[in-house]
């Protein structure tokens, strides 16, 4: 362990060892324990704009957005506001609300779904999603792509990215081996081996589900045509395709990766999965697609998905908020700063001699680590020299910048994020990228956590 991962913050410390004597690990989600990094966990206790303050009332700049929620940035005035009103008359009701049926207008509104069902997360969504496949087709086999992850569903943690990458945690204990046997897993972008699959199985394929762009390896885009050939694939095989736009999902553009893909290229995926943006910082999330796959959940439908908070008012009214701010503005903004500080990091890894690449999608990206070639698959993914991103990340979390605790995430920026900001990581990356340049080779924390 570095200086500097020994720096902890007193009271952050405190905090943390409190939280290990009443959570494992001292945390609610495994990734935030930074043990692919080292050191001691910050804990937050307020965040407004681009933002984030710790419990020694330190602030940082934030490029995690809460793994992506926070498009406008964290404590936007209008959607604290409406939170405040609909809470003060009722936080669940147990009934049918009038913030589900405008956020699920909203929804499809945007996106190529035709009929929506709310839950409240995107494992949720997803899970649900494979169900209704399931139901919808008669079929049982389920063909996904290593290193997407999909939410913490049984079936599809087979070769999952983003915090079993950074645990190393090939699959994981209490999923029975038959939970799996129907899940065919295959490398992303390689189209001949989708063929393949296909052509030995198809018939017994209920659905292929993807990433629409990768983010849970780092950030990996998809090749192009890749998910138009997945489409097409699966609509000759009679198999749906099943689209995980939880983390894309109204970030990249109004539409999602399916607006600056799909809605080009003319096709549609048969169900998508939503999360994240869509909650506004609330847990909310939903799936949606063909109204005659939709129709076939109960009450309408035999395939049974239900939620007692699914629709909470507040989430919802969170959410719809922050999609209707959400406009060509937004988005534009997020992407020009996005792009300036992609080449702020490129340049002073570069002047720091690391080769490295900035992998990107839209605003989404992630730096890959030791070498100079694009990574198309998850193993490209875990050939990097993931050891230099601890130094790094250290670095700028003592010059006050919050990335990812893993080098397996995607970097997430909002509205807020402004000039100030870019300064700030201006300030800071030239000692970072000189501390990841003298790191010493490790095993990678993907493969020794």
């Amino acid at each position: 362990m570095t200086d500097v991962e020994q720096q902890a913050t007193p009271a952050s410390s405190q905090w943390f060892e409190r939280a290990r004597a009443v959570s494992p690990g001292g945390v609610n989600s495994p990734v935030r324990a930074f043990r692919a990094v080292g050191g001691t966990p910050r804990f937050m206790v307020s965040a407004e704009g681009s933002w984030l303050t710790d419990a020694d009332d330190t602030t940082y700049l934030d490029l995690v957005g809460s793994w992506g929620p926070m498009l406008l940035g964290h404590a936007h005035p209008q959607v604290i506001s409406a939170v405040q009103d609909v809470a003060a008359r009722g936080t669940s009701f147990g009934t049918p609300s009038l913030p589900e049926v405008e956020l699920a207008e909203e929804i499809v509104a945007r996106a190529p779904v035709e009929s929506v069902r709310l839950v409240s997360s995107g494992t949720e969504a997803t899970m649900s999603a494979i169900r209704l496949a399931r139901g919808f087709t008669g079929r049982n086999r389920i063909v996904k792509f290593a290193g997407c992850y999909h939410g913490h569903v049984d079936a599809l943690l087979a070769e999952a990215g983003s915090g079993l990458v950074t645990l190393g945690i090939p699959g994981t204990p209490g999923v029975p081996e038959h939970v799996t046997a129907d899940v065919i897993v295959l490398p992303y972008n390689d189209t001949a081996a989708v063929t393949e699959a296909f052509e030995r199985y198809g018939d017994e394929i209920a659905c292929l589900v993807t990433e629409a762009a990768a983010g849970n390896m780092g950030v990996v885009a998809p090749d192009p045509g890749f998910n138009a050939f997945l489409a097409r694939t699966c609509r000759e095989h009679g198999a749906l395709f099943v689209s995980d736009e939880v983390m894309t999902g109204f970030r990249l553009s109004r539409a999602g990766h399916w607006g600056i893909e799909g809605a080009k290229e003319g096709w549609r995926p048969d169900l998508l999965t939503f999360g994240k943006v869509m909650g506004g910082g609330f847990p909310a999330a939903a799936f949606g697609g063909r109204r005659d796959v939709m129709d076939h959940l109960a009450p309408s439908g035999p395939v049974y998905q239900a939620g007692t908070l699914s629709g909470n008012p507040v989430a919802t009214t969170a959410g719809l908020t922050t999609l209707r701010l959400a406009d060509d503005a937004v988005y534009r903004s997020i992407d020009e700063w996005s792009a300036e500080a992609r080449r702020l990091v490129s340049d002073a890894l570069d002047e720091a001699g690391v080769p490295h690449v900035v992998q990107e999608v839209g605003s989404m990206f992630s730096i890959l680590w030791g070498t100079t070639t694009r990574a198309r698959s998850f193993a490209d993914v875990q050939a990097q020299e993931a050891w230099r991103y601890g130094p790094f990340f250290h670095a700028m979390l003592e010059a006050g910048i919050y990335l990812p605790p893993s080098a397996y995430e995607s970097w997430f920026v909002s509205a807020a994020h402004d000039d100030q900001g870019l300064s700030r990581m201006a300030s800071a990356l030239p000692a970072a990228a000189r501390a990841a340049a003298a790191a010493p080779p490790t095993v990678s924390a993907s493969a020794s956590e």
